[in-house]
């Protein structure tokens, strides 16, 4: 994007914003997921701090949490390396059923969850159903890793990694779509 010299500072704010499509969504608390789509080479050192505070380290690692100011600013500064958007109950399910893991790298099933909750919760969809509506939250779950690590896309990736999904690559905001790929991640 060139600037000219006869564009006020009020108009250019205006471009930017609308080049910026994270400044225009509200930090309500929904809960998205971010999935790193990008390798670990030739990351900025800022960048790559935000990616571990997002416990983000390698490729297809995902992790899901909820759209908080805080949150937002961490999304907006990591944006280039990263795919986000809102995550619905049923791929949120779906996530913890076939990539879910706990301490030791053991696949959660519903009697670990029954044996390590002590008997809190008896499935696995309990076990969603009271994190989604954040009865609990994942740090009140020592036992459960918060992040899930994805294959990579069946298909591949929309067009490339190198470009945000508003000009056809996959970095950056993909709101619902999101959805569609986890699934193909899983």
């Amino acid at each position: 994007m060139r600037i000219s010299s006869k564009i006020s500072p009020l108009e250019l704010i205006e471009m930017k914003k609308r080049h910026r499509p994270i400044a225009s969504i509200p930090a309500d608390g929904r809960w998205i997921a971010v999935v790193r789509i990008r390798g670990t080479v030739n990351i900025r050192k800022d960048v790559a701090d935000t990616l571990k505070l997002l416990r983000l380290h390698k490729p297809h690692h995902a992790v899901v949490i909820p759209l908080t100011s805080s949150y937002k600013g961490m999304l907006q500064k990591a944006q280039t390396t990263i795919a986000w958007g809102e995550i619905n109950f049923e791929t949120f399910l779906e996530l913890l059923k076939k990539r879910g893991r706990v301490i030791g790298n053991r696949r959660l099933t519903d009697e670990l969850v029954r044996e390590l909750s002590k008997g809190e919760f008896s499935s696995i969809e309990e076990l969603a159903k009271a994190l989604w509506e954040r009865k609990v939250s994942f740090k009140d779950l020592p036992w459960l890793k918060p992040v899930f690590r994805l294959h990579p896309p069946r298909g591949g990736y929309r067009g490339s990694i190198k470009k945000s999904y508003q000009i056809g690559g996959s970095w950056g905001y993909w709101g619902e779509n999101i959805n569609l790929l986890l699934e193909r991640m899983m």
